[in-house]
């Protein structure tokens, strides 16, 4: 969890269901010590947690029942070729069809452009709008 709060940074919130990886003990330190609330599916609620449901199940269908694991190793070479193609190469109609990471690069520089404009001053801001009048 630490490694992904790293490269993603930290949630407010995670959602899961309740599964016994995630009502562990440590899993219960690590988000009371990192101030990250924890929300809990309803049981027999997959709905409640869509996505995630929805990319077990892209996982399950087409690789865990298509292929065969040689090896540790195997599986894993077999998963990071599967991961990277659902992330990079194939559209998701669910995001306009476009892949993640296209969609996550469009959020983030919309992102940093709201960003950008809500750190000008009332100054500056005056004098764009002042500019573009005088044109």
């Amino acid at each position: 969890m630490d490694a992904l709060v790293r490269i993603y940074g930290k949630p407010a919130c995670i959602v899961s269901d309740n599964g016994t990886e995630f009502t562990s003990r440590a899993i219960l330190k690590w988000a009371n010590e990192n101030d990250v609330e924890w929300h809990y599916i309803d049981p027999g609620k997959p709905q409640q947690n869509g996505f995630i449901e929805s990319f077990n199940g892209s996982l399950r269908d087409e690789l865990l029942n298509e292929e065969w694991f040689d090896s540790l190793d195997d599986a894993r070479r077999k998963l990071a070729l599967w991961r990277y193609d659902y992330n990079n190469v194939r559209p998701h109609s669910s995001l306009e069809n476009q892949t993640p990471a296209e969609a996550r690069r469009a959020l983030q520089q919309f992102e940093a452009s709201a960003h950008d404009a809500l750190a000008q001053t009332d100054d500056e801001q005056y004098e764009n709008h002042t500019r573009k009048l005088s044109l």
